[in-house]
């Protein structure tokens, strides 16, 4: 029994490095497709709907928990949507350490939240994450020029809304608790789709006019790629503690730190270095918040 729980143990925690390896190196593709003429927003579409197609008899089998849950599963989907697609175009837009790191005060988000939708109790080391967090969003932000710590450009504002969106994703996930995580997971598939048509239609874009190879890069991504990274997380998350899955799943950012390093010309300043510092800190606060929780 005890060899059987340490290989599951083992493959979980595969499978998390897995899926964070896969979304610390997201953005280097995204750019390829970009540079090849077909924009985040349309990568998004056709990614997330090929994703989408394996959950479509999910979703029918559950119809009724989709009429019972109507609202809050719409809230969900939508705010996965503008996650996703905020997250992956800041990526194409900016640097891919600072989009990275601006996006994860997603956790500090998430304790404000849940204490305000779900009547979780913050605690004080809660609190002083989230102190410690804004701290180092304000060292990150801060432009000598203006004197203001403020987003630099659409690119921080996008990176900034993901991170926003992405906790009321969570907060919405951990509502939704009784909702099986395999519908939950197809929502959210389908809320990139409906809101990447949605920017798509604002923006008034046309059909990217790139070669087949292209678009099938962008399939195959969203068959290898979302849905690969999707089933292992899963797995991952539902076999340890949260807290353990969490403090794991920070491994994106050292693959993203190592890729963005060997694949672009991007530098990070010390003063980026340091917010980016506090708010990984925080991060990892959270996450050990929840492991005394538990306990």
């Amino acid at each position: 029994m005890n060899i059987l729980h340490h290989v599951k143990n083992r493959l979980a925690i595969a499978c998390l490095l897995f899926s964070s390896t896969m979304w610390g190196l997201i953005w280097y593709p995204i750019r390829v497709l970009e540079n090849a003429g077909m924009s985040a927003v349309w990568s998004s579409l056709v990614m997330y709907f090929a994703a989408g197609l394996f959950a479509v008899t999910l979703l029918w089998r559950h119809a009724h928990l989709l009429t019972k849950h109507a609202g809050d599963l719409l809230l969900l989907a939508t705010a996965a949507g503008i996650a996703n697609i905020a997250f992956l175009e800041a990526l194409t837009k900016g640097e891919v350490m600072r989009v990275m790191l601006l996006f994860y005060l997603s956790p500090l988000w998430t304790v404000l939240l849940g204490r305000w939708w779900l009547n979780e109790r913050l605690t004080v080391p809660a609190m002083v994450m989230l102190v410690i967090a804004m701290s180092g969003s304000m060292i990150m932000l801060w432009n000598v020029n203006m004197g203001w710590p403020w987003p630099h450009g659409l690119a921080d504002w996008l990176a900034l809304t993901a991170s926003v969106a992405f906790s009321v994703n969570n907060v919405q996930t951990r509502k939704l608790a009784s909702v099986p995580m395999g519908l939950k997971t197809g929502v959210v598939w389908w809320g990139v789709v409906i809101i990447s048509l949605l920017v798509l239609l604002w923006q008034q874009s046309t059909l990217p006019d790139v070669s087949i190879s292209v678009w099938a890069g962008a399939w195959l991504l969203g068959w290898l790629g979302i849905v690969a990274m999707t089933i292992a997380v899963l797995y991952g998350v539902a076999s340890m503690p949260v807290y353990r899955s969490a403090v794991i799943m920070l491994f994106e950012l050292v693959v993203a730190a190592i890729a963005a390093w060997l694949l672009t010309d991007e530098v990070m300043s010390l003063q980026e270095w340091l917010g980016g510092s506090l708010i990984l800190l925080a991060a990892y606060g959270v996450a050990h918040t929840e492991m005394k929780n538990e306990q």
